[in-house]
């Protein structure tokens, strides 16, 4: 060890284990923690050396400021509390902020109609994952609401566009179709018999016209062809 780090190590012991003879009453608290540890202890504990103030710019701002001082909107400050007593009371806060709306639209939020997409075993244990990377898009100009999905099991080359307008008291039929890419690229990148199938990898809404695509050719081995397709939503 250097000269400094004995130094740095006996200034730390000084400054954080002297004798407080005015900590005594409290339970094992003889000596000053070290600063930082105690606001992070899980505990509704008064601090052991809470943080001086004085002369904190923003509490000087808040003392001056009827306004402020009396504000609901300012979280109230626990000097003597640690972080962990600070966080619960802030959850407590944002929970209670939250629980209004929460009710609001939970009420609000009916379903429109049932469409059944595929029927799985009984056994819950044994129901594999089907539904996969659902993307919602809505077309404002048109008020139509599109999902596109894949389902796993029964197609991986196919991806699913579900339509539905947003305006559920209008009749319009709801509009479902798949779209297969199977071996449509044979000819443009392998111009051999060969048979070549691709799956959707991801898919997105590039604009209100147009759908990209991520295809990954579906063979077993190294080398396997990626493709970026957009395709007319028409």
């Amino acid at each position: 060890m250097t000269q400094k780090d004995i130094t740095f190590v006996a200034d730390f012991l000084t400054e954080h284990f002297n004798e407080a003879p005015e900590l005594y009453n409290r339970k094992g608290k003889y000596f000053n923690v070290e600063r930082v540890g105690q606001y992070l202890k899980d505990e509704d504990d008064d601090l052991v050396s809470p943080p001086n103030t004085e002369g904190n710019q923003w509490f000087n701002f808040l003392k001056n400021s009827t306004n402020l001082k009396e504000s609901p909107l300012l979280f109230p400050y626990y000097p003597e509390k640690s972080l962990h007593f600070v966080k619960r009371q802030m959850e407590g806060v944002i929970d209670q902020c939250l629980q209004k709306p929460a009710d609001v639209i939970g009420k609000s939020v009916h379903q429109a109609f049932c469409m059944s997409l595929y029927k799985t075993s009984q056994s819950e244990d044994s129901i594999p994952q089907l539904f996969k990377l659902p993307f919602l898009w809505n077309d404002k100009a048109s008020n139509i609401h599109y999902v596109l999905f894949t389902l796993l099991e029964s197609s991986v080359s196919k991806i699913y566009i579900l339509r539905r307008h947003t305006d559920t008291s209008r009749s319009v039929s709801n509009g479902i179709i798949a779209v297969e890419f199977g071996n449509f690229l044979n000819n443009s990148i392998n111009e051999s018999s060969d048979s070549r199938c691709y799956s959707c990898l991801d898919a997105h809404f590039y604009d209100d016209e147009t759908v990209t695509v991520v295809l990954k050719e579906s063979v077993d081995q190294e080398g396997k062809e990626r493709v970026l397709a957009q395709l007319p939503l028409s």
